[in-house]
């Protein structure tokens, strides 16, 4: 699919023609456990991947391939793994990278979950993380030790809503014999990390990827380009006897993170995919692009309209000239600058609580990147669990309403947030 554009790769990659056995142009949803061998031989040969195959859906399935093959090509990638949410992409690429003892630099711009993981449930598990400024590159490279494995950012800090200076932050890391891992969950459609050096990509594929709020789902890509055998890696070039003294660097050359990630925390942690949600992400990404180009439309409108509003002190959106990460965002999003944007309204949290209670066509949840228009107070809901300290670094302040601009007609969206900010600071 190289030659072909986005839009086309997000409709036919991962299936081309159509189902040999049915004639069905669309993936089919296979729905199984698991998979009847030919003959013994051939059963022995695929737990040995010694031949392409299907085993158990926990492992690999017809469904998720399909969506693994697509995501691997709309991003540059050589190979891609499903699994079943956002948390488990991040988790899954990382404890495939690193174990305990080793540690991880990380940007401070990072989801709330995502800081949870890896302050608290990584800390237990003897993996250190260390949070730096987002947009410090010296302070990435002075956090870097012996025992560093991997530097973590994202591609749209959430809610933070930075862009990290990938070339900067690949050749960092490519200096010290460590991969660049980026979650493009928030710019997937808008920039290509692994164009930028980038070695590791995931997403939760819940948001932009489906797109509608329907299902959970994650993936993680790898560039094919990272030297695992640098000397850093031995569990890369080292038999791994929990799978036949398998070496994973020499029997996947290109794909070593994605198949060690399948054989080894695929298989234990059993985070797989269900093959119904694949067919559901499928479908959304048929109108990734469409979708892309509308939700960055009406989120300008929108940051324009808020800008210019009364009842509103601030407003953070990078497609804004006066905002301090815009020239970085052109560079890298080349135009397109995300759904995402974060105001405050006059008066603080008071007035944000009403704002939100207000709101008629807008929905007041949890999530991003919806085809509807959605707002949250991310202090009380999904940063609550950091201290006033880290909420701060994060771009978390007690007035800040995030907010996700849908597809809607936008005059629309307009109407419903003018109308909620008239009451709120009533």
């Amino acid at each position: 699919m190289k030659e072909y554009g986005n839009r086309t790769k997000e409709i036919h990659a991962g299936q081309e023609k159509a189902d040999i056995g049915t004639g069905a142009r669309a993936v089919p949803i296979y729905l199984t456990s698991s998979y009847v061998f030919n003959d013994a031989e051939y059963a022995a040969d695929v737990f040995m991947m010694d031949k392409p195959g299907y085993i158990y859906t926990r492992l690999n399935n017809p469904t998720n391939e399909a969506l693994e093959k697509r995501v691997a090509a709309i991003e540059g990638g050589s190979g891609c793994l499903t699994v079943s949410s956002g948390m488990a992409a991040i988790s899954t690429a990382l404890l495939t990278i690193v174990q305990s003892g080793d540690e991880i630099v990380s940007g401070n711009n990072l989801y709330g979950g995502t800081f949870t993981l890896f302050k608290n449930t990584f800390a237990k598990w003897g993996i250190k993380v260390h949070f730096v400024d987002s947009q410090d590159l010296n302070a990435f490279e002075e956090a870097i030790n012996e025992n560093t494995k991997a530097i973590y950012c994202e591609s749209i800090g959430n809610p933070k809503l930075d862009v990290p200076d990938f070339e900067a932050l690949s050749e960092l890391a490519h200096k010290n014999n460590i991969p660049l891992v980026v979650d493009n969950t928030s710019a997937i459609g808008m920039v290509k990390p692994i164009d930028y050096g980038a070695d590791v990509v995931v997403h939760s594929a819940t948001k932009i990827i489906g797109g509608h709020g329907t299902a959970l789902g994650g993936t993680i890509v790898e560039s094919g380009k990272f030297d695992w055998t640098n000397g850093k890696f031995p569990e890369f070039t080292e038999p791994d006897e929990s799978y036949h003294g398998l070496i994973y660097s020499e029997r996947f050359p290109e794909t070593a993170l994605v198949e060690k990630a399948r054989c080894q925390i695929l298989r234990d942690l059993g985070l797989c995919s269900s093959p119904f949600n694949s067919f559901q992400l499928l479908q959304g990404l048929e109108t990734m692009s469409l979708r892309v180009n509308q939700h960055c439309e009406n989120a300008l409108e929108v940051a324009k309209f808020l800008e210019s509003h009364d009842a509103v002190s601030w407003v953070n959106y990078l497609g804004l000239e006066n905002n301090p990460n815009h020239e970085q965002a052109k560079k890298y999003l080349k135009g397109k600058y995300g759904c995402v944007l974060g105001f405050g309204i006059k008066g603080g949290i008071e007035e944000g609580k009403k704002f939100i209670a207000n709101v008629k066509l807008c929905s007041h949840l949890a999530n991003i990147c919806d085809a509807k228009t959605l707002v949250v107070h991310p202090g009380s809901t999904t940063h609550s669990g950091l201290t006033p300290e880290e909420q701060i670094s994060t771009g978390v302040t007690p007035d800040f309403i995030r907010m996700s601009v849908g597809i809607e007609n936008v005059e629309d969206i307009i109407a419903d947030i003018n109308q909620a900010l008239q009451k709120a600071v009533k």
